[in-house]
């Protein structure tokens, strides 16, 4: 059985600096791949109309079956009703039916990834959503790397995925967001996600990888 795949993106640009190489290879193992955009920009500001530009072009380039945006403010997560969240992304849910499902890593110092984080994980209840078996939280560059530096608080992968075949188009879809990257040492930077992803790879036997925290299997 192929599998169904969410990712659960708190902005635009953290499917592709979380787990891009993976739905890559989740696709040319003829998954199907959805993606759950949680946050956008304000109408009002400049950038708008090219994020949205963007948006389109990374679906494009991954070929996601589907693409779900809830467009709550960006930045502003924390201003929103935690039921009215957790209500947006259950009818995603309960549409896409995935058995696979990324997170954001819980512990990600920007407020939109931990309130992302916790009302999706409320909508994995087993009784509620049983066609859901996996469930990983993402290591993304620029969060995940500065939360406390604590054994509670911090990301300690324990699966990791070989994405030496698609680490070039990663850093390819990658660049679409042009004001997300910038130059090396940003943390979003081209030599930094492929240092990433190449000290993950050395850890797992690999050219390149990207790393997860598996938080619940069931077989």
């Amino acid at each position: 059985m192929k599998n169904r795949i969410l990712v659960v993106a708190a902005h635009p640009d953290d499917e592709t600096l979380g787990c891009g190489g993976t739905l890559l290879k989740h696709k040319a193992n003829d998954d199907k791949i959805h993606w759950l955009i949680c946050t956008t920009l304000n109408k009002s500001q400049n950038y708008y109309q090219n994020r949205e530009k963007e948006i389109n072009k990374v679906s494009n380039f991954f070929n996601f079956d589907s693409v779900h945006n809830l467009r709550f403010e960006t930045t502003k997560m924390d201003q929103y009703n935690m039921i009215e969240i957790i209500e947006k992304i259950s009818k995603v849910i309960s549409k896409v039916k995935p058995n696979i499902i990324y997170l954001p890593f819980k512990e990600d110092v920007h407020t939109d990834h931990k309130k992302i984080f916790e009302a999706s994980y409320s909508c994995t209840k087993s009784f509620r959503y049983p066609f859901i078996k996996k469930i990983y939280m993402m290591e993304t560059l620029s969060e995940t790397e500065f939360a406390p530096s604590t054994k509670k608080d911090s990301f300690i992968p324990n699966t990791f995925v070989d994405i030496s075949k698609y680490i070039d188009k990663k850093i390819q879809i990658m660049k679409i967001y042009k004001s997300e990257i910038g130059k090396y040492p940003f943390p979003r930077s081209v030599r930094s996600i492929k240092a990433l992803a190449s000290f993950r790879g050395s850890t797992s036997g690999c050219g390149y990888a990207e790393s997860f925290m598996l938080l619940k299997e069931i077989l």
